[in-house]
């Protein structure tokens, strides 16, 4: 019987910010308190994080019912620059993934070291043929898929979990 753990987490505020990644920062240092974070990597300010996405590309996890005020005034900061803010709570689905041998679970369906995954760092990457994003946790990882993929991909999840015994 495996010790690891899938489970579903209720939606949390996400907001997907695009422009120029240092007016990008600055917006999010101002309205969050949250340092810019450094390539593949993420910073928390309380319950609030910024992740690092790509080059123009920054992802503000927060609680959700806050995500629309913080989106607001995250918006109002960049009202002079190009840049899109944009609240993807509804669209996305985190998965709370941890226990013994979650790693090698992990890196069956993913292409990731996660054994030398960092506390702070974010990883965008595939798991089988959808788009994922990871991050370890306390005792574990999140894992964030598109809500039109989540039964995808936590069947992915759970035959991985079935095969490791």
């Amino acid at each position: 019987m495996s010790d690891i753990s899938i489970a579903a987490l209720p939606p949390m505020g996400m907001i997907t910010l695009r422009g120029d990644i240092d007016k990008l920062n600055c917006a999010v240092e101002m309205v969050t308190g949250c340092d810019a974070p450094a390539r593949r990597m993420s910073t928390r300010s309380g319950d609030i994080t910024s992740m690092w996405m790509s080059p123009d590309e920054l992802l503000v996890v927060c609680g959700y019912k806050a995500a629309q005020d913080i989106a607001r005034r995250i918006d109002a900061e960049l009202s002079n620059d190009f840049a899109t803010v944009s609240i993807v709570s509804d669209a996305r689905q985190v998965y709370d993934i941890k226990g013994f041998g979650c790693e090698d679970l992990l890196a069956a369906l993913m292409p990731v070291d996660f054994v030398r995954l960092g506390a702070t760092e974010v990883r965008r990457t595939r798991m089988a043929q959808i788009p994922a994003a990871i991050w370890r946790h306390s005792d574990g990882f999140h894992l964030i898929c598109f809500r039109s993929v989540a039964e995808y991909a936590r069947d992915l999840l759970e035959n991985a979990k079935l095969a490791r015994g």
